[in-house]
């Protein structure tokens, strides 16, 4: 990507004696990359850094050609001068104001006259389906409207960069999930570069092109959702995935684990040295009897728990390698599973997959 597209920014900034972030991140445009991480990691000084709120310390961050934080340079550009649009978890829209002079004061900060922000506020009720809540105030709103109209204001102050702290995290369960669906939507109306800040990996994995898991201050491992599902690097985005996290040594498509008996047979066949096994718990069968057809991983154990996630069933599987397995409740009733009852499971060699340690 070149300096004149999207966002390039290097971001060093310390917090504290014992924190300092220090990442790259490249988001091109019409792209929506999740910054997903878990409390302190540094995702919050990252937006902060990108709004202007915070100065670098070290970096440089460019957006659509222009420079606006560079400490070796001597550039700093403030807040109102960026052009980043802001939607806030907590949306902080102002109680003062009805939402169509909400989505206007984008415009109005801009210098933009008191007619054409009106103009500009209005076309964004439009786009977005709020113009029959024009004249209400925030405090009339429901959460997803409330949501909708922040997103509204972000977008009506023509920003290059639009950064999203949390946008679902103010919302209950059933708002959150209806909105996620629309979220998309709306995010395609903005064509620059869009930062999605989340400590939910659904989020992540839903509305994202890509992403960036920032872990103490560091990206650990950046992709698009399907390779980081696929293939965490760390038992932090293991947990996030849902997958099932092993260790270990491979040889010839032989896997050796680390604290477990017995080994796995992979597809990887080139691979050698210490690896990170991953496993998709819907990768996984289970069985009532020991399973025909040789397959190339196959073992006894017993459930440990059982929990319902919507469409599948949770299953935690005991020893030799305690796997959490997804199954259709369908298929759980067929096999009549119940804490303690022994199981047999087995995984195709081509769904265990490995990534160098």
């Amino acid at each position: 990507m070149s300096a004149d597209e999207g966002l390039i920014a290097r971001i060093g900034v310390t917090r504290s004696e014992t924190f300092t972030l220090d990442i790259e991140l490249e988001i091109e445009p019409a792209t929506t990359v999740a910054l997903l991480g878990p409390n302190g990691a540094g995702k919050s000084t990252t937006l902060d850094a990108l709004a202007g709120i915070v100065p670098l310390d070290a970096g440089r961050i460019t957006l659509a050609g222009r420079v606006l934080d560079d400490p070796q340079a001597g550039v700093f550009v403030p807040v109102e001068q960026r052009r980043v649009g802001v939607v806030f978890q907590k949306y902080l829209l102002f109680d003062h104001l009805d939402v169509q002079d909400n989505v206007a004061f984008g415009p109005a900060a801009l210098g933009h006259t008191r007619r054409a922000s009106r103009d500009t506020a209005r076309r964004w009720l439009d786009v977005l389906d709020l113009t029959q809540l024009a004249d209400r105030r925030p405090a009339e709103l429901s959460g997803g409207q409330a949501q909708r109209v922040a997103v509204a204001r972000a977008l009506a102050s023509e920003p290059h960069l639009l950064l999203l702290d949390e946008p679902l995290a103010a919302l209950d369960i059933a708002t959150r999930t209806r909105m996620r669906r629309t979220l998309v939507e709306h995010l395609g109306h903005h064509g620059g570069p869009r930062l999605l800040i989340t400590h939910d990996p659904a989020d992540a994995f839903l509305l994202a092109d890509r992403i960036v898991v920032l872990e103490h201050g560091r990206v650990s491992q950046a992709g698009v959702p399907e390779d980081i599902r696929r293939r965490p690097a760390t038992p932090y985005v293991a947990a996030l995935a849902g997958v099932n996290l092993l260790s270990g040594r491979i040889s010839g498509g032989t896997i050796s684990l680390d604290g477990h008996a017995g080994t796995l047979q992979s597809a990887d066949t080139q691979s050698s040295g210490a690896v990170l096994v991953t496993i998709h718990p819907n990768a996984v069968a289970l069985h009532a009897e020991r399973p025909h057809g040789s397959p190339r991983n196959a073992w006894s154990t017993v459930v440990v728990a059982l929990e319902p996630l919507g469409d599948v069933t949770r299953v935690t599987l005991g020893s030799p390698l305690g796997l959490s397995v997804d199954i259709t409740p369908a298929s759980a009733a067929l096999l009549a599973l119940e804490v303690g009852a022994a199981i047999w499971a087995s995984v195709k060699a081509t769904e265990v997959m490995v990534t160098p340690a």
